[in-house]
């Protein structure tokens, strides 16, 4: 049995318009993901970048289980002291409802290089 290889300027890389309106926030972000890294190609290469560019419209309608909605936090620090700082989830689905799902399918990326130049083919939309 022969392996293929394929060079990263013969693959072609697609785009995919992904609606989040009453979807759940943790299995749409690792469908994200995995769309993102390749891995729903044939073609997937670990270490190169063969996924497909990503679109997140409608992104002020995703939805959480259980007490999330009122319970999640996200902290931030900037390593000084006494700056963390914590957002609700509910506060961010009316603010910021981009940051929810950036930060949800960044968490689930590789944490280097390749993790930072996969996170650039995303693109969220509130409306």
């Amino acid at each position: 049995m022969d392996t293929k290889s394929y060079k990263i300027g013969s693959m072609d890389k697609g785009w995919l318009l992904v609606d989040a309106s009453d979807k759940t926030l943790g299995r749409l972000s690792t469908n994200i993901a995995k769309i993102l890294m390749g891995k729903n190609k044939p073609t997937y290469i670990s270490n190169d970048l063969v996924g497909d560019f990503v679109v997140v419209i409608n992104a002020s309608k995703i939805k959480v289980t259980g007490k999330k909605f009122d319970n999640k936090t996200y902290i931030t620090h900037t390593t000084k002291p006494g700056s963390t700082k914590e957002k609700k989830f509910s506060d961010l689905i009316v603010k910021n409802p981009e940051y929810i799902i950036t930060k949800s399918v960044k968490g689930m990326l590789p944490k280097n290089k390749l993790g930072a130049s996969l996170f650039r083919n995303l693109s969220v939309v509130v409306g």
